[in-house]
């Protein structure tokens, strides 16, 4: 039987000092696989740090026993300097951080894990290339291999399909789908319905405030989606856009 892991209790958390999701209540239960979806400007992403621990909520709680180094988070590609001069096995190898700490050595068995974890996800050979060569895809596929060397029990995607590939998203999909049957916690922030549907079986919808939460057969429905895009033309007319991003 799933168990609670996180508990949001009346939640509203601020983007530039003004409120950008609001009373949101509920529970994400381990090993569950969810995605958050809703217009842009929704808080999709403001959600995400909060989980994250980056951001404080302004009101309310959300409450779990986890530490700090059990969330595995992956930002918005946007988030990523990729002029910083590092190459791929050494952006990896930041996913083992909690084995060697902060300016620790790295080992012979944190390196196998390292190549290993790139030979997942397709990137075998690409150890010394620069971050700022590569592709959006093979970037992305970068931080997947942290993320799998980091061995999280609760990983945080934040648009993690933007701007790539077919392909790389169905590889990357395939890794999401392993976290999942590993009992592993993932939580996504999506664009796509059809891919929502198709591969995340619960899902939250916002639109600042929660339209639906559960199932995603029932959350994504036409009724809802149209309330959350109603919701989205509100902000508009009224010129309130407080967030610039998901």
């Amino acid at each position: 039987m799933s168990s609670e892991l996180i508990r949001f209790d009346d939640v509203t958390i601020a983007y530039n000092r003004h409120p950008a999701v609001h009373h949101i209540s509920g529970t994400i239960t381990a090993g569950s696989l969810t995605a958050i979806a809703g217009p842009n400007g929704a808080g999709k992403s403001t959600l995400l740090k909060a989980i994250a621990g980056e951001l404080r909520p302004a009101a309310g709680t959300i409450k779990h026993g986890l530490q700090r180094n059990e969330f595995g988070y992956l930002p918005q590609a946007t988030d990523i300097d990729r002029r910083f001069p590092i190459s791929v096995i050494e952006t990896v190898l930041v996913g083992a951080w909690r084995q060697t700490g902060a300016f620790g050595r790295v080992g012979k068995c944190e390196m196998t894990n390292a190549l290993q974890a790139m030979s997942a996800v397709g990137l075998e050979g690409f150890e010394t290339r620069q971050i700022g060569s590569l592709s959006a895809g093979q970037l992305q596929r970068v931080l997947f291999a942290r993320l799998l060397l980091q061995d999280a029990k609760v990983i945080l995607l934040d648009e993690p399909f933007t701007a790539i590939d077919a392909r790389t998203t169905r590889d990357l999909l395939d890794i999401i789908a392993r976290w999942h049957g590993e009992r592993r916690t993932v939580i996504a922030v999506l664009h796509d319905f059809e891919q929502i549907r198709a591969h995340f079986p619960q899902s939250l919808l916002l639109a600042r405030e929660p339209i639906a939460w559960g199932p995603t057969v029932d959350v994504m429905s036409a009724q809802n989606l149209l309330k959350a895009r109603a919701m989205a033309e509100r902000w508009d007319a009224d010129a309130d856009i407080c967030e610039p991003a998901a």
